[in-house]
């Protein structure tokens, strides 16, 4: 994306606030034995307290507010009902 005028750059600000606020609250409420699903839900009704929308999914149709990965998924984690944080233990 190419910014052009001083509103677009105001306007990428914010979206950058209310997306580096609604990471750190996730962060801070996520808890072991929740699914990556209850996360993204958090996620989507702080997004939407801020005015704010996900861009991967009114944009690209993602199957979630946000990308959530867990172990061995790299990138692009579904939000899942069945994806539950369990406690690490080092092998």
């Amino acid at each position: 994306m190419v910014v052009k005028t001083e509103e677009e750059l105001q306007g990428m600000q914010r979206v950058s606030e209310a997306v580096a606020l609604t990471l750190k609250k996730m962060s801070a409420y996520t808890q072991i034995g929740m699914s990556t699903k209850e996360i993204d839900e958090y996620g989507r009704q702080l997004l939407e307290a801020l005015g704010a929308k996900s861009a991967p999914f009114e944009t690209y149709s993602f199957p979630g507010y946000s990308c959530i990965s867990v172990n061995k998924e790299f990138a692009h984690g579904i939000p899942s009902d069945k994806v539950v944080l369990k406690k690490w233990r080092y092998h």
